[in-house]
């Protein structure tokens, strides 16, 4: 499922494409390489068009609407082959505009990166072209345009997995016509990555997390061994190295993406033995990012235009818990000290696990005007039985702490994510888990499918759920999701909310914002029609709320900007 971004996205593909550019054809399976990597073949695909341009409008229902958004899917693209999404920032482009038919005069050597994941990976990825910037490497939008190519993949997912691949090998052509080096990161990387590159002879380098800060220097030593054949005649490096790595220096990045909001990243890895999960193994162990270096980013994201930071790791929550007696800081007071950033005007907790919530955290949260009102915490489940095969915390705790939330933080936006067809997962189970839904009203949330990883202990477990049966039970969860996100937006009609400002749609004069109970990518938006001068992404506006349109607010200006 994809959001708005990715829907634009998908056109972007659909107009660029043409039959006789390989570059934009349907980035179709290599089977043989799946067989390698993973040991199983997928369904043949029969579509020749892009599976981008595959996803249609959003038609006026409500259900067209929103049905995508309601799927939290990791694979999510901020740059692509296509060309950059509105995405590297231009002011560190040094290559200007070609004329029409013409090619770009490209400096000695010029990098495109194409950036597929979660967050977490997007982070990587700007600190990556913060990296070459630094080294005299020019960041081009286009990797037609590029010497070296890199691909940043995930690896949450069966579907993100294949994207990844898709992606390599449709980067690989390039290599025919202009790139002359390939580069694959990420979690893909991390994970398979031996099976890559013995599948992917195209790829001149295989780099992990351990090895990030080498990239510019692997990439010098590709195209000094000969600059027009570099990985032609010979298999690719393997850099990989452990997944548990210190913290670099993550505050010079070329961001990818709007610059007024951004992704922090305040820790990374997952101590927790979820039974589906495989993040741990090539993530590595939880380690928080030091008090000072979060601070010292926060400042250099605001003043590089963001007005919203969005807290991000795996488990966001548990920060500082592993800073011991040497330091007593806690999230509560990371809290405090963000909201003392004069320009920045929301803080935003996303991936937040339900066994890290003490009353201090609670307190600071309802007390703190810049931490919005908007807990995303993943459940994946509800049954105690279901729980205690997946090794997550039991229903008892889980809703105590959702009870407590509701009462004692005004105004709450809760966002989760749930599993439909978990190994063993009954009807009375899953009968269990809409009415806990219900129950709780949950303002927004997702559902995966459940997905069979590579060396889970519930890939292993008897009693799998035919595929059908867990996309079926995917589909009727959402349908809850849906019905009480319209009902929470009727309830807005009237209210006064704060909007952050995302994109300005001149054709129809409508602004198109946010406020505080969605974040980016994934949620809802607030419609502001009427719009002769045009806002700036990033201006706050006081709205009236107007109307309804799916579940997206229409609102009207009853404030000046800020």
């Amino acid at each position: 499922a994809w959001s708005r971004e990715q829907h634009y996205i998908s056109q972007t593909w659909a107009r660029k494409r043409t039959d006789e550019d390989p570059c934009f054809a349907f980035r179709r399976i290599r089977v043989d390489i799946w067989d390698v990597i993973f040991g199983s073949r997928p369904e043949p695909k029969t579509n020749t068009s892009h599976p981008l341009a595959a996803f249609s409008a959003p038609s006026s229902s409500r259900t067209s609407l929103t049905l995508n958004r309601l799927r939290q899917v990791p694979t999510r693209i901020y740059a692509s082959i296509s060309g950059s999404i509105g995405s590297v920032d231009t002011t560190k482009d040094s290559t200007a505009a070609p004329k029409e038919g013409t090619r770009r005069q490209r400096p000695s050597a010029s990098v495109s990166l194409v950036a597929l994941g979660c967050p977490k990976n997007t982070v990587d990825a700007e600190v990556m072209l913060g990296d070459l910037q630094r080294q005299g490497y020019s960041i081009v939008r286009d990797p037609d345009d590029a010497d070296v190519v890199i691909v940043n993949t995930c690896a949450f997912i069966e579907d993100a997995k294949q994207e990844s691949i898709d992606a390599v090998i449709e980067a690989g052509k390039l290599k025919d016509r202009s790139a002359k080096a390939l580069l694959v990161t990420g979690c893909l990387a991390q994970r398979y990555a031996e099976e890559l590159s013995t599948a992917l002879p195209e790829v001149d380098a295989i780099v992990g997390f351990e090895n990030y800060g080498e990239i510019p220097g692997e990439i010098a030593r590709i195209l000094a061994k000969n600059p027009n054949l570099a990985g032609e005649d010979a298999l690719g490096t393997v850099s990989v190295g452990l997944p548990t790595v210190p913290f670099r220096d993550e505050r010079d990045r070329v961001r990818l993406g709007p610059t007024h909001y951004a992704y922090l990243r305040v820790a990374e890895g997952c101590d927790h033995n979820c039974t589906f999960c495989a993040i741990p193994g090539f993530r590595g162990k939880f380690r928080s990012k030091g008090f000072e270096a979060i601070l010292e980013e926060a400042r250099q994201l605001v003043r590089g235009g963001a007005r919203e930071i969005n807290l991000i790791a795996e488990d966001t929550n548990q920060w500082g818990t592993d800073f011991g007696p040497r330091d007593a800081r806690r999230l509560p007071d990371l809290l405090e000290a963000l909201s003392e950033i004069e320009e920045l005007r929301w803080v935003r907790l996303l991936y937040c696990y339900p066994s890290y919530f003490d009353d201090k955290l609670i307190d600071t949260i309802a007390r703190l005007d810049k931490v919005v009102k908007y807990i995303d915490i993943p459940l994946q489940h509800s049954a105690t039985s279901v729980l205690t095969r997946m090794q997550r915390p039991g229903e008892a705790h889980t809703a105590k702490l959702l009870t407590k939330l509701r009462e004692r933080i005004p105004d709450l936006v809760l966002r989760t994510t749930f599993i439909s067809g978990f190994p063993g997962e009954t009807a009375e189970e899953f009968d269990h888990l809409r009415k806990f839904a219900r129950t709780f009203g949950f303002e927004r949330g997702g559902v995966f499918a459940y997905s069979e990883e590579d060396g889970t202990p519930a890939a292993l477990m008897e009693d799998q759920v035919d595929p059908e049966v867990r996309m079926s039970r995917q589909m009727r969860l959402q349908r809850g999701f849906q019905k009480r996100s319209e009902a929470w937006s009727d309830a807005q009609i009237g209210r006064h909310v704060d909007v952050l400002i995302d994109r300005m749609d001149m054709d129809a004069m409508t602004a198109i914002g946010r406020s505080y109970a969605d974040a980016p990518d994934i949620d809802n938006e607030v419609m502001i029609p009427g719009v002769i001068v045009p806002f700036t992404p990033g201006m706050v506006v006081r709205c009236e709320v107007t109307g309804v349109n799916g579940v997206d607010l229409v609102g009207k200006v009853v404030e000046e900007a800020s």
